[in-house]
């Protein structure tokens, strides 16, 4: 157990010194094994196998959480969105935001492929993406959290560094 905390210890302050240089701050070296710039705006495709492709439609589409692929998620992101459904469907509204993955700002096109940038870190089968965007004259920052399972990725949450709010703490019932 000790090692196994002291490799999360590890590449935690890693992921967090390159995921500030997302949006302007120096930026920490470090090994390539660790943390990969996965691609430097919506031009650039990720690896179809890799944990920013799972992440990559929410940009590069404008899609929303609430109408996302459900096989794209697992718990606890999953039965958060499964509770929004039953939610809306029973009249009593929305709980999430359908702007989620833009960090509940407007969806502009352009402005997202000229500022967007992502950054991807493999550990295991645990994987983050760091997406960074700049919306008006304000900069934001959201933390994909993914697993793998069966030899897939998928996502098991969504973090907004900007905004100080987590997928997985909505209670939508």
């Amino acid at each position: 157990m000790p090692l196994l905390l002291a490799g999360f210890l590890a590449i935690g302050p890693v992921c967090g010194a390159l995921a500030e240089g997302l949006l302007g701050a120096k930026t920490a070296t470090a090994p390539a094994a660790e943390a990969t710039p996965s691609a430097s705006n919506l031009a650039t495709a990720p690896a179809p196998d890799s944990p920013a492709a799972q992440v990559r439609p929410f940009y590069a589409d404008g899609a929303d959480l609430a109408s996302a692929d459900r096989n794209r998620f697992v718990d606890p992101a999953k039965t958060v969105l499964e509770k929004n459904e039953i939610l809306k469907k029973s009249g009593q509204g929305d709980c999430l935001d359908q702007n989620m993955a833009l960090d509940e700002v407007p969806y502009d096109r352009a402005m997202l492929e000229k500022t967007f940038k992502s950054l991807e870190s493999i550990n295991g089968d645990q994987a983050r993406v760091v997406v960074a965007f700049i919306e008006g004259t304000e900069p934001h920052r959201l933390e994909w959290k993914l697993k793998k399972v069966d030899g897939a990725w998928k996502i098991t949450d969504l973090l907004s560094v900007t905004g100080e709010w987590a997928l997985s703490q909505y209670q939508c019932e």
